[in-house]
């Protein structure tokens, strides 16, 4: 496995960013194309190739490009140009030399009868489709709903080779409490990226759909993330790295481990711990 690093989360720009991955050790990077520089809309062809040249200076990869534009696939009259710009994105990552392109899709309804549901298999089966037409892979990050609710979506649009999954250990955790290896084994044909995140869930959410802001909550008043979870350095939460690595081992899963740090004083400095961490045990 090789470790990555979220470029944003050193908040110091891309090209401080793509320096301070490449000191810390990361063999590569993920960067957000939803928005600034990096947006397909605004990264000439010219600026597509500078930055191969600056991922080159730096040793660096891309390990893939975050298409994250906020609420997923769960409005009908959005989605046409959402399901535009993803494609955009993915032709981008091809283009800089990356096969991966991830998102939040929405909150999955466990029933599949439920209208949200349809909206978001059309839009992700369309981006399926066209990832694997042109050689790319799609990948919706674990975290609202549960991954064996996630995995029966999947199966549903039934396209492995365009549509994946980008597994993220502490989101399942800090939002559902979930046994990680046992949702990296419920979604091993679909992993085709990672992030190495921790974090520890301070108490049971309850309904998901209240806190992602699909529902009015009961009593009228408004959920604050920062009641329910609560984002922590590797190493010190809740996600059993041991267990975590060892399941992707199992899953045969040999790529990118990519940390992501949104908050904290020093990313700098818990990123580079992080690093460390990850090398110690994956060699």
């Amino acid at each position: 496995m090789k470790i990555g690093v979220m470029v944003e989360s050193f908040r110091a720009g891309l090209d401080g960013g793509l320096k301070a991955a490449g000191e810390v050790g990361a063999d590569g990077v993920q960067i957000f194309a939803t928005r600034g520089e990096t947006h397909p809309d605004k990264l000439t062809a010219a600026g597509r190739a500078e930055l191969k040249r600056k991922l080159a200076d730096h040793g660096l990869e891309l390990a893939a490009l975050c298409g994250d534009f906020g609420h997923g696939f769960q409005d009908p009259d959005a989605n046409p140009k959402l399901v535009a710009d993803s494609k955009k994105i993915l032709d981008m990552a091809l283009e800089l030399g990356c096969t991966v392109v991830t998102t939040h899709v929405g909150v999955i309804p466990a029933d599949a009868s439920a209208p949200r549901y349809a909206v978001m298999a059309k839009a992700a089966e369309e981006l399926g489709r066209y990832g694997e037409q042109i050689g790319a892979t799609f990948a919706i990050e674990t975290g609202p709903e549960p991954a064996a609710v996630l995995r029966a979506f999947l199966d549903d649009i039934g396209i492995p080779k365009g549509m994946g999954v980008n597994f993220d250990p502490a989101n399942l955790v800090m939002l559902l409490r979930e046994d990680v290896p046992a949702a990296v084994a419920a979604l091993a044909p679909y992993i085709v990226h990672t992030h190495a995140k921790d974090g520890r869930n301070l108490q049971p959410v309850g309904d998901m759909e209240v806190l992602y802001g699909l529902k009015p909550p009961p009593d009228g008043k408004k959920l604050k993330w920062g009641e329910y979870m609560a984002e922590v350095p590797l190493g010190e939460g809740d996600v059993d790295f041991d267990g975590y690595l060892s399941a992707l081992r199992s899953a045969g899963f040999d790529g990118y481990l990519t940390i992501e740090r949104e908050v904290g004083d020093n990313p700098r400095k818990d990123i580079e711990a992080a690093v460390k961490f990850l090398r110690e045990r994956i060699g």
